[in-house]
């Protein structure tokens, strides 16, 4: 099956995965074909975040033509957390001529969920 995906520049592009495929396959061909880690990418369909890489894509509701949005995940070691964060932390992306990301300097979100009780 043929699916397309968006990035947050509003940049398509299509990838071919088989019926039977997993989250952590399309990662991998998404990676090989954008030049881009994916260990780190997030998938969206609808509003529904895919974060189970075991789970078959068909699994998720993933059929031929189905429209899912990426995103980066920017992991980020910050030795000195506080309390007082703010919500949302906004990182840079920096990466090679030939990834899908090249043309943008677009920030990456990464929300910081702080729950106090």
């Amino acid at each position: 099956m043929q699916v397309v995906i968006e990035i947050l520049t509003g940049k398509l592009f299509y990838i071919q995965v088989e019926e039977d495929a997993t989250l952590a396959d399309l990662k991998k061909q998404i990676g090989a074909q954008e030049n881009l880690p994916h260990d780190r990418l997030l998938l969206m369909l609808d509003i529904s975040l895919m974060n189970q890489n075991e789970v078959s894509l068909v699994d998720y509701g993933v059929r031929d033509g189905s429209h899912l949005y990426l995103f980066f995940n920017s992991p980020v070691v910050d030795n000195n957390a506080s309390s007082n964060s703010s919500s949302t932390d906004h990182h840079f992306l920096s990466t090679s001529q030939d990834s899908c990301f090249a043309q943008t300097s677009l920030p990456i979100i990464r929300p910081s969920f702080n729950q106090t009780k």
